[in-house]
């Protein structure tokens, strides 16, 4: 189905493996699009509860866009792509109702960064090393790197990082808030599967509206409190909201996703 994917669903958990290891998994307009069909087809999926999206191979998670997609482009072509690109893709991702797990196994520069910063979070392997090197091309990044890079490590880190080029490696990452953990690259999967088991002992309905208030807080304009009202009261409407408080007060394990 896939010419650059490869996608598994085992107990509620999707896997995307981004499968282009000749080229370290860069994205290009095909790999972009079949990735939007995939996590699509997972957000509508109610079989699906996580979502894991990782790289193929050791070296890379994505070392970034294919440049050769765009070296003659114009201004107004250049405008269409990262607006699609965000459209599609990464603002996509950020908004889903389904969490996402960025599993960053090697190398994720520019677009590769911007796609795992578009995850709900990150894990990395020890061998990672991040960045956005798109200065150093006579490019900035185009698919939302600007803003969620400093959302996750504050102003003056993301400017150092965008304006030298530079790569961190993961315990720097880590240490910068960029990824949740950093583990070796033989217990990457297994980590990361280890939390969306968690995840997933939880109601999706909640974990959906969390998702909402949280990408409230960062969204100009938005008043995130006021979202998160929204969100709340909402939740008192649901049957997960009766089947937690039942299951609080019977004293028993909540079944969500019977």
């Amino acid at each position: 189905m896939y010419q650059n994917l490869l996608v598994q669903t085992t107990e509620k958990v999707t896997t995307i493996t981004i499968n282009r290891p000749s080229q370290l998994n860069a994205l290009n307009k095909e790999t972009i699009l079949e990735l939007h069909t995939a996590l699509d087809s997972a957000e509508k999926d109610s079989e699906v509860g996580v979502v894991i999206i990782t790289g193929s191979g050791e070296k890379a998670f994505v070392a970034g866009a294919d440049i050769k997609e765009f070296t003659d482009f114009t201004i107004s072509q250049g405008g269409e792509l990262a607006m699609v690109g965000q459209q599609t893709l990464f603002s996509f991702i950020e908004n889903m109702g389904t969490p996402v797990i960025a599993a960053i196994n090697g190398f994720a520069l520019g677009g590769g960064l911007e796609l795992a910063m578009a995850a709900h979070f990150r894990l990395a392997s020890n061998n990672a090393k991040m960045g956005l090197p798109e200065v150093s091309l006579g490019l900035i990044p185009g698919y939302g790197g600007t803003q969620r890079l400093a959302q996750l490590v504050g102003k003056g880190k993301a400017n150092e990082m965008i304006f030298t080029a530079g790569m961190v490696k993961a315990e720097e990452a880590l240490h910068l808030g960029l990824v949740n953990y950093v583990v070796e690259l033989s217990e990457l999967l297994p980590k990361c599967q280890e939390i969306a088991q968690k995840i997933l002992q939880n109601s999706p309905l909640a974990i959906s509206a969390a998702i909402k208030a949280v990408n409230a807080g960062f969204i100009d304009g938005e008043n995130g409190y006021q979202t998160e009202i929204e969100q709340f009261s909402l939740c008192f409407g649901t049957a997960d909201f009766k089947e937690g408080t039942s299951a609080f007060l019977e004293k028993r394990k909540a079944n969500f996703r019977s």
